[in-house]
């Protein structure tokens, strides 16, 4: 929503308006308010086209074929004046999103909303159809959520397929991407029913992805693969790839029937919850800003006397709309005139873009400008908890960044879930890189990934930031050939340092047994390397033992913690996985060992508590992410993440945050226009950042961003309590 301008009646037709909600060719859609209290989209044709008989004749259609339509999941028409001056329709208000921001902003339905929404919207389709019409624009910015399904809106090109007012031969209507072959090639006499389940398939396929079909670029560059290539349906659920197949046949006669559709949808007509809880959130969110929104009255501002004043006959009289500022009364508002109404508009105006995101610029100067940057994350697979986390923790930094008074642009968030799958981080990677309003990425989460996209990304020249990466390698890469890549915590070789000053400073071991997990690869092989050089002295032994990768049995667990006490340890590094340290815990335990007992972060894991049990307590972990909770630096963000999302942040949540914030620095000190991929680039590099978690700042000597964000958690209880960082920890 936008609020109303200068220009904008305060009323129409009975309806009194309360904001903007776009504008379009033909006109603006405002919300309004009816006599009886309901809320309605009111569509008023705009001024310059309101006598010309081509567009008023295109209004009238609209409001017959709308009025012609009626079905749960299509935007009911309230009212209309086609021959009004100027022309205006009332549909029912839905507050939630469409489904292209509720993508963008939360990243691709789960395969059982999309069969939900997709049975929904093929029962729209068959009421239209019925009523003898083709909608002819079916995309994800004519559908909107609401909690008891969508609703389809816009049949401002709907026609009857007799119709010839749109059907000349070479005239393309449409929005491409979601158009059908015969749309693409102008053939509107060829265009009926089976058009739109074309591009109900494509609309399917990007709920399900994210992604269009026939992918983005230029309309020319799109039209020519919608008519020409085959689609892009990886990612689509496999249960739902036969069915989208054939509603993108290229032959009209190949595709199947809405009925059909219904049928192949079964299972997507249940009751209940359709929308992830992200989606229903965002939908709560827009109906409260619809319920916050102040008082609006009509004020009657004249450019002269008026009539009970003497004024002369036929003085002007302007319509100003003006949410009223608190302490501000209608009859205070007309006595100070129209100076003041101008001023008591501009003020309500400014109050409205501090306070909403996304709006006009507190300047004066219109809508800002958006840029757009992406998460990628695993949100479905092994490391979801820190992929949610970081998403949290992105969103949270986004909505603070587009808060601000006096910013220069918004930015909006795309999400995109590769499950920690290298495979599909690389699909994800080929879209984002494609996709030209990308500005920067944050993630992925796994290092597996980010080995898989980050040649992607460069060749792309498309920043790629990463909060929880620790290759040793990408580090190194980063300095020549990897330079679109910003790694913001330390490489993995580096939590050597807290494990060896702990040793050292906490437990002044004598002798430690160091165990290289060798199911970890170089990560565990690296740490105890470089321990056993840091911790080695005259006074100071340190003694190497391998566990194989395929040790599953309790005997190999059994040998190790016998080596221990044999060797008369006071201390052991374990750099495995948590499943294996929990064995060895317990293995220790039984062998009556009690020494100080250590590993990494990749032993941190609830799963280590539940499987070691009351062998767990003690074991010290050296991690790159801290706890906020136990950062007062970050009371802020721990507050604005418990009444955001209900619960105390994760771990990676507040560096993500942190991230963010560094993008968005480097961001606005380019300035939206300069703020393309190659400038952000050089500009990450030259950004200082001072977050709640750790300062971001590019070093050639460390070739990186960071180095000391390291921290020290211990197990106690049922939990890990935050020690701090190690050098605080271990003083």
């Amino acid at each position: 929503m936008e609020p109303l301008r200068g220009a904008d009646p305060a009323g129409i037709g009975g309806y009194r308006l309360l904001r903007r909600l776009g504008a379009g060719g033909m006109g603006v859609v405002y919300l309004a308010r009816s006599g009886t209290g309901s809320l309605a989209a009111v569509k008023v044709i705009r001024a310059a086209y309101a006598d010309d008989p081509g567009f008023r004749a295109r209004f009238r259609r609209e409001v017959e074929t709308a009025g012609r339509v009626v079905s749960p999941w299509v935007a009911a028409l309230l009212d209309a004046e086609p021959d009004a001056s100027p022309p205006w329709l009332a549909t029912a208000f839905v507050p939630g999103p469409s489904l292209a921001a509720a993508v963008e902003e939360c990243g691709p339905l789960p395969e059982a909303s999309v069969r939900f929404l997709g049975d929904r919207l093929a029962e729209a389709l068959g009421t239209v159809h019925g009523a003898g019409l083709v909608h002819r624009d079916v995309k994800p910015d004519n559908v909107l959520l609401a909690l008891d399904g969508p609703r389809m809106i816009d049949f401002g090109i709907a026609r009857m397929p007799e119709d010839n007012a749109l059907t000349a031969t070479g005239m393309v209507v449409g929005s491409p991407g979601f158009l059908s072959p015969e749309q693409a090639r102008g053939r509107g006499r060829e265009i009926g029913p089976a058009s739109d389940v074309f591009s109900f398939g494509c609309l399917l396929a990007y709920a399900a992805t994210g992604e269009r079909p026939f992918g983005r670029g230029s309309a020319a560059e799109v039209l020519v693969r919608t008519v020409h290539d085959e689609p892009d349906l990886d990612g689509v659920p496999a249960s739902l790839v036969p069915l989208l197949r054939g509603c993108l046949a290229k032959e009209a006669a190949a595709r199947p029937a809405v009925s059909e559709v219904r049928a192949a949808l079964e299972g997507g007509s249940g009751d209940g919850d359709w929308l992830p809880d992200s989606v229903t959130r965002l939908i709560a969110r827009r109906s409260a800003a619809v319920l916050a929104l102040p008082a609006v009255e009509a004020t009657q501002v004249t450019t002269g006397a008026t009539e009970g004043s003497g004024a002369p006959a036929g003085a002007d009289t302007l319509p100003v709309a003006a949410g009223r500022p608190t302490g501000t009364t209608r009859r205070r508002f007309l006595v100070l005139g129209p100076a003041a109404g101008v001023v008591a508009a501009g003020a309500t105006a400014a109050w409205w873009t501090a306070d909403r995101p996304g709006r006009a610029s507190p300047r004066g100067g219109g809508p800002l400008p958006r840029l757009t940057v992406a998460l990628q994350g695993d949100l479905t697979g092994g490391r979801k908890a820190a992929g949610l986390a970081q998403q949290n923790g992105v969103r949270l930094a986004v909505e603070h960044l587009n808060s601000r008074p006096g910013r220069g642009f918004d930015l909006t968030l795309q999400v995109h879930d590769d499950a920690g799958s290298p495979s599909r981080a690389r699909q994800v990677a080929r879209r984002l890189a494609a996709d030209g309003r990308v500005r920067a990425v944050i993630g992925p989460t796994t290092d597996a990934c980010a080995e898989a996209v980050c040649g992607q990304y460069q060749r792309a020249l498309l920043p790629l930031v990463s909060v929880s990466v620790g290759l040793d390698e990408l580090g190194a890469k980063a300095a020549g050939s990897y330079r679109a890549y910003a790694a913001t915590r330390p490489p993995d070789r580096n939590l050597a340092a807290p494990l060896a000053t702990h040793l050292v400073r906490t437990v002044r071991a004598r002798r430690t047994v160091l165990i290289d997990d060798a199911a970890e690869g170089d990560f565990s092989w690296g740490i105890c390397a470089a321990v056993a050089e840091a911790v080695g002295s005259a006074r100071r032994t340190t003694i190497r033992r391998t566990l194989a990768a395929r040790a599953d049995g309790a005997g190999a667990y059994r040998a190790l913690a016998e080596s221990v006490t044999d060797a008369h340890a006071d201390a052991v590094l374990f750099a495995g996985g948590p499943a294996r340290a929990a064995r060895l815990a317990r293995a220790l335990r039984a062998a009556g060992w009690s020494g100080a007992r250590l590993a990494t972060q990749r032993a941190l894991d609830p799963a280590f508590l539940h499987a070691a049990g009351d062998a767990a307590e003690g074991w010290v972990f050296a991690a790159a992410f801290l706890d906020p909770s136990g950062v007062p630096a970050a009371r802020s963000f721990v507050a604005a993440y418990r009444e955001r999302f209900g619960a105390a942040p994760p771990w990676y949540s507040a560096e993500a945050y942190d991230a963010m914030l560094f993008v968005g620095r480097a961001m606005a000190t380019l300035g939206a226009a300069r703020a393309e991929r190659g400038a952000l680039v050089g500009r990450l590099r030259e950004t200082d950042y001072r977050g709640i978690t750790k300062r971001l700042r590019y070093t050639s000597s460390s070739t990186g961003y960071t180095t000391k964000a390291l921290y020290l958690f211990r197990a106690s209880g049922d939990r890990f309590r935050f020690l701090g960082q190690y050098e605080d920890a271990t003083a």
